[in-house]
């Protein structure tokens, strides 16, 4: 069912990471006062983009006040880096518009989707997790933003990501969503969970349907994946066959409703003909649920 039109939308790879430069001694001060140098300053979870709806990634400019950097690769002769604002620091936004990852993700091009999650992967690391969980002292960014050592007990700390999967159960031409709790009610989604500590991914798909939804599935196959940065999550999208329909209930905690769409019925949803709400673009249950309906 994957097709190059639903690729998971933050899953393409545009960037040379360039990590054999992430020890290069003063990398950071050198990047910032290089005209090949682009900029991505994020602030919570956005980043400004230009009047044309690009990435706003300018070139190295002053900012009044401290600020935490990385080094995010190389593309195209050019070098690319995070920059996050500390509280009070300000930044000339040079008539860009700041705009969110979860809203714009989907629709923005290849590249900068690709720039922007990995900046804003780096970015909330930053903000999370400025002390050492060993000791709860004070950490001191190295490796060109990539690692944290500890200014007391000295151990290192990296970037840390969580295993989540996210599954699309079918029965033919009929696909089953649930309704979380914290949603309005007429807002539906793929199943989903992170993946429990000494479980597979298949056995965490296995799981996660039960619980949530009350039914076994077989043929779990994987579709794909994508970072997601809320806060630090790498979505593993499958698909998995239904083994008795008519047993699908929610749990009644975390989904409150499931119910089966017909494909006429998820593509009417997308193009705004009925009151039911999807997934937005920049999300893997949007891929998910698309590639299955234009199947």
């Amino acid at each position: 069912m994957r097709t190059e039109k639903f690729l998971p939308p933050l899953s393409r790879s545009v960037l040379d990471r360039a990590a054999e430069r992430r020890t290069q001694d003063d990398l950071m001060a050198t990047l910032q006062e290089d005209p090949a140098t682009r900029v991505i300053v994020v602030r919570g979870d956005e980043t400004l983009f230009s009047p044309a709806g690009t990435l706003a990634a300018r070139s190295p400019f002053a900012i009044e006040g401290s600020a935490n950097w990385g080094f995010l690769g190389a593309a195209n002769g050019l070098n690319y880096v995070v920059c996050v604002p500390d509280e009070g620091t300000t930044v000339d936004e040079m008539g860009g518009e700041w705009q969110s990852l979860r809203v714009c993700g989907g629709d923005i091009p290849a590249f900068d989707a690709d720039v922007f999650v990995e900046a804003l992967s780096l970015a909330r690391w930053y903000v999370d997790a400025p002390f050492c969980a060993f000791c709860g002292s004070a950490t001191t960014l190295k490796q060109a933003g990539w690692m944290r050592e500890c200014n007391d007990c000295g151990r290192q700390h990296f970037p840390r990501t969580d295993p989540a999967i996210i599954v699309a159960v079918v029965d033919d031409d009929h696909i089953l969503l649930g309704s979380n709790a914290l949603w309005a009610s007429n807002r539906f989604s793929c199943f989903a969970g992170f993946v429990e500590a000494g479980e597979s991914l298949e056995s965490a798909v296995h799981r996660e349907v039960a619980e949530e939804a009350g039914v076994a599935v077989h043929g779990v196959r994987y579709f794909g994946s994508q970072a997601w940065p809320y806060p630090r999550s790498l979505m593993l999208g499958f698909f998995a066959d239904v083994n008795a329909a008519e047993a699908a209930q929610a749990d009644g905690e975390e989904i409150l409703e499931v119910r089966w769409f017909t494909k006429a019925e998820v593509r009417a949803a997308y193009a705004g003909e009925s009151d039911v709400i999807l997934p937005g673009s920049a999300s893997i249950a949007y891929a998910l649920i698309s590639s299955w309906a234009h199947s």
